[in-house]
């Protein structure tokens, strides 16, 4: 982890942002290719009991066996592609650790969204790090404590930006992507996981 950069957290957790971490020539390129190659899902989990599609279309990629399941759906591993793999490796770097796993997320407009929630499943074991990549439009992410909703930090995602998230922060803090009426353009989102 860089320890120059700033923990935007204020206690119980750590939370980096890197803006333009690829070079940024290639970085539409890698975004254009992702957004057309990839076979996206829309499928339906399982929230407080109720069965709803996901306002969001996924994909998930990873070494063999590398299985996820979260919400009520289990996803089988995709075989990395170039643009995963040297992401991945800039990711590793800023974040100090190894992933063998990525969730993409594909935020067609603003009225895709990710609700609040904690990547806090066993698969990822104690105090996972992840490593939060955004590519295309510009998206809100917020952060609020589990226990109390009243503390919220707003974080502005713009192209080419790594979040790192690591430490205690999936069992203290929760976070989520609100829809809005600003963005037309489609944001895709790679979260590099160790699933255990």
């Amino acid at each position: 982890m860089e320890t120059k950069l700033l923990n935007l957290l204020p206690d119980n957790g750590i939370l980096y942002k890197i803006c333009n971490f690829i070079n940024k020539d290639i970085v539409d390129e890698y975004h254009n290719n992702i957004l057309h190659i990839t076979p996206w899902k829309q499928e339906p989990i399982t929230i407080f009991g109720k069965r709803v599609m996901q306002p969001r279309l996924t994909a998930w990629y990873g070494d063999s066996g590398k299985e996820y399941s979260y919400s009520g759906i289990t996803m089988q591993p995709l075989p990395w592609t170039e643009e995963l793999k040297l992401i991945k490796s800039h990711a590793e770097h800023h974040a100090g650790c190894t992933f063998n796993s990525a969730l993409l997320n594909l935020y067609r407009n603003g009225a895709d969204s990710m609700g609040w929630h904690r990547d806090n499943e066993k698969s990822l074991g104690y105090n996972p790090v992840i490593a939060s990549v955004s590519l295309g439009a510009k998206r809100l992410f917020k952060v609020r404590r589990y226990t109390d909703k009243k503390q919220t930090i707003n974080i502005e995602l713009n192209d080419n930006t790594l979040l790192v998230m690591a430490g205690n922060m999936q069992d203290v803090w929760e976070h989520s992507i609100p829809k809005t009426t600003k963005q037309t353009e489609a944001r895709i989102n790679i979260t590099f996981r160790q699933i255990k």
